[in-house]
């Protein structure tokens, strides 16, 4: 049983889920993966008791859900695919609680500039051309704060803790740095379809 891939563990439950040797393959599967899952959530939380628990829905929604597991992906992406996302829900719930009035609040007001550059991508299968500015326009860093701030809606704090951000400003900084050299990027890119002939909106 421990020679088995995870996947080929899986068909073997599969096969056998009403017998005793199923749940023997069931145990063996999540043990693998229960201290990992645990040390991710941490990773999102910051919290020892939170990432336990987190950890215990994954699994158990892992569990729920194993039927629906198709065997030409990894298991491993699969797991970490629900953890990410009950993860990702548990930390927006935590920032719907009102802040006190600040910076912190300016940064949740809709950007107007990044309204535009959406509206006009959007028209021009903003997915890929989004991700292509990114890549080109920001560096690592810049480029992994944006896509969770805007993509995966977590707050600052939590990007600066999850990351290790150790400057003075934390992810707000980022984010101020990328949005400029973003709003030069799709102003150059613009004006290169212009020059082409492209149709876009404004």
């Amino acid at each position: 049983m421990l020679d088995l891939s995870d996947e080929q563990l899986i068909a073997s439950w599969s096969a056998e889920k009403e017998t005793p040797n199923g749940r023997s393959l069931l145990d063996e599967l999540f043990r693998r993966h229960r201290t990992r899952v645990a040390t991710w959530c941490f990773r999102m939380t910051g919290e020892v008791d939170t990432a336990s628990d987190l950890a215990q829905d994954v699994l158990f929604k892992a569990f729920q859900r194993l039927d629906t597991f198709r065997s030409d992906a990894r298991f491993t992406t699969w797991l970490y695919t629900i953890a990410r996302n009950h993860c990702m829900d548990q930390l927006r719930a935590r920032s719907v609680q009102p802040n006190e009035a600040g910076d912190g609040a300016l940064e949740e007001m809709p950007d107007g500039r990044l309204e535009e550059i959406s509206v006009t991508l959007e028209r021009r299968e903003s997915d890929e051309l989004v991700r292509q500015l990114i890549r080109e326009s920001l560096d690592e860093t810049e480029g992994k704060v944006m896509t969770l701030h805007y993509v995966d809606e977590l707050p600052l704090e939590t990007i600066t803790r999850l990351m290790g951000l150790t400057n003075l400003s934390g992810a707000k900084g980022y984010i101020v740095s990328a949005r400029r050299k973003l709003s030069r990027a799709v102003e150059k890119w613009r004006q290169a379809q212009a020059s082409r002939g492209g149709r876009y909106g404004v």
